[in-house]
């Protein structure tokens, strides 16, 4: 199979967005582009609401393409502070377009354990990359065809989308700490990663969302 090269792909992501935009509007419409080519196309039912259309991409052509034709842009798991800054930059892209403010979520990797030693034990097993040389070697040979902001490291191999960056590491009282510096920066959507999926999300769940709604409602009858 024949891939598109980087640039090529937003351009082929641009026609194809407008397309889907026009068939929840429109009826009877034709598109010729380079492309797509469509021909009295008809989409019912309507959307009762213009649904909203995610993206993520750090490449400059990326960040134009997603500042202008979609709702929310998502990202790679980064440290609150850079976060913030990607989130302006996309705010001022909006902003020369005339466009509302988007909707951001950003990637974290989920570890709540009582202790410290507990995270850095189970960090140690989820970065094991010795199963899996093979693997290993195809993701170097993936990034050197991307157009990444950073350097990838053995903890961004093990876990998707830099996940691990994000901090959502350590107790239940500092994972809550790190989710508020998110919510500050501007973030509207948490990307979790886990695993195992099911056993870590129900600890999550009661780690950190249930004590967190619980303090909080301790926190307003006391102001009350």
């Amino acid at each position: 199979m024949q891939f598109d090269e980087h640039d090529d792909r937003y351009a082929r992501t641009a026609e194809w967005l407008e397309i889907v935009d026009r068939l929840w509007k429109e009826d009877h419409f034709s598109y010729s582009g380079t492309y797509y080519k469509v021909e009295d196309a008809v989409m019912q039912p309507k959307p009762i609401q213009k649904p909203v259309i995610y993206a993520g991409g750090e490449s400059e052509k990326a960040k134009d393409t997603i500042a202008r034709l979609c709702d929310a842009y998502v990202m790679h798991g980064d440290e609150p502070s850079k976060v913030k800054e990607k989130i302006e930059d996309m705010e001022h892209r909006r902003e020369r377009l005339n466009l509302p403010p988007m909707r951001y979520g950003v990637a974290g990797y989920a570890i709540v354990r009582n202790t410290e030693a507990e995270v850095e034990k189970e960090i140690e097993r989820i970065t094991d990359v010795k199963q899996s040389a093979a693997g290993y070697g195809n993701y170097q040979d993936w990034l050197a065809n991307t157009k990444l902001e950073q350097q990838v490291s053995l903890e961004d191999y093990s876990v998707s989308n830099r996940g691990l960056r994000s901090g959502l590491t350590g107790t239940s009282a500092q994972v809550a700490d790190r989710i508020g510096e998110f919510e500050r920066a501007g973030i509207n959507l948490l990307l979790l990663q886990c695993s195992p999926q099911l056993e870590e999300m129900e600890r999550f769940s009661e780690a950190v969302i249930r004590k967190s709604v619980t303090a909080h409602s301790v926190a307003s009858k006391t102001v009350s």
